[in-house]
């Protein structure tokens, strides 16, 4: 008779199989969308347990060793988030300033803590309501722990994707001007970014032969109401004080938001190119997924591209990121969460 442990890790194995074919399918129809790094988080997901239940299976040292990583990297490892987040919001506070943005590094870790004190309170006190209360809250974490590593790999792997067609425009998203009239480190890693990927889609046209598939470059970005002129005019400004052509940009300085952004420079190009037109869009890295499913949402043909960003700004960037997504996509992830939450919730109410 074949071993149960054997059957588990071929069912596995096989559900890896499976949500990586759908994986490749819904890529390969479109590259922008969440379902993406749904099917890529459970293809890891089933692999994973899949190499575990097959490790668990070996005798000796190895069976010994798989034991031992599975107590203890767990722990270790939610040791070594919490202790991450806490420095890392700590370092934001510092250098960027008290915010609730700044904050969420610092607040996830200690978010953490909490769960895990309610957990200890729930098995030591052995009161039905706080089990209750707290299976409710691990299932909703785990839901959200799950989703942020499916949006944390497939935004990976998005980011890495070449530029598989010379587009029309390079479109370079606005951020927050420095004392309401200069170019942000933030802001200027994008340009340099935009800069580059339009250098080289220039040349790669110029090389072929075809200079009517020269792009044309699109700052993009309005005037805040502490600022001194338009995020588009200071981002002009500053390509062509660093020698770009000012005849290959077009301003679009009336947005305020990445959908305004990505809207109203999408009726400029359709202005400029009415046939029809693509488009590679520039943000910082950390944004750049959410920006392309914000494109996707629109019907905009953008593929997005990523600039890099300072190290300590990242996790609190990154969460701030899913957290809009999570809330854009709230009439699915709502009614899910409630669902898991709902027979811990129907216990705490006896």
């Amino acid at each position: 008779m074949r071993p149960r442990s054997s059957g588990n890790t071929l069912f596995a194995y096989l559900l890896a199989t499976l949500f990586a074919l759908l994986f490749v399918n819904s890529m390969m129809r479109d590259a922008r969308g969440f379902r993406n790094a749904v099917f890529l988080g459970l293809t890891l997901s089933f692999l994973g347990l899949g190499l575990l239940v097959g490790v668990t299976r070996t005798s000796g040292d190895g069976r010994a060793l798989a034991v031992v990583a599975v107590a203890l990297l767990p722990t270790l490892g939610l040791v070594a988030l919490v202790t991450f987040l806490i420095l890392n919001g700590m370092t934001m506070l510092r250098k960027e300033g008290r915010n609730a943005a700044n904050l969420l590094s610092l607040a996830c870790g200690v978010g953490i803590i909490a769960l895990m004190l309610l957990l200890v309170a729930a098995l030591v006190a052995r009161r039905h309501e706080l089990l209750a209360l707290a299976a409710a809250a691990v299932l909703v974490v785990c839901y959200l722990a799950f989703l942020f590593f499916c949006y944390l790999s497939y935004g990976f792997l998005y980011r890495r994707m070449p530029i598989r067609r010379v587009p029309d425009f390079v479109v370079i998203l606005g951020a927050g001007l420095m004392g309401g009239r200069r170019v942000s480190p933030l802001l200027a890693s994008r340009l340099e970014r935009g800069r580059a990927v339009y250098e080289s889609l220039s040349a790669l046209a110029q090389n072929s032969g075809d200079t009517q598939r020269v792009p044309m470059l699109i700052v993009s970005g309005g005037k805040g109401s502490d600022e001194r002129l338009s995020e588009a005019e200071a981002m002009e400004n500053y390509l062509v004080e660093a020698g770009f052509p000012a005849d290959r940009i077009l301003k679009e300085d009336q947005s305020s938001t990445t959908e305004e952004n990505l809207l109203y420079s999408a009726a400029l190009m359709r202005e400029n190119r009415p046939e029809g037109y693509r488009c590679v869009v520039v943000t910082n890295d950390f944004h750049s997924y959410r920006a392309a499913l914000i494109a996707r949402d629109l019907d905009v043909p953008a593929q997005v591209v990523g600039s890099p960003t300072a190290a300590y700004f990242l996790p609190s960037a990154t969460i701030r990121e899913f957290i809009a997504v999570f809330v854009r996509y709230w009439k699915w992830n709502l009614p899910i969460c409630a669902f898991l939450a709902a027979p811990a919730l129907v216990m705490l109410a006896r």
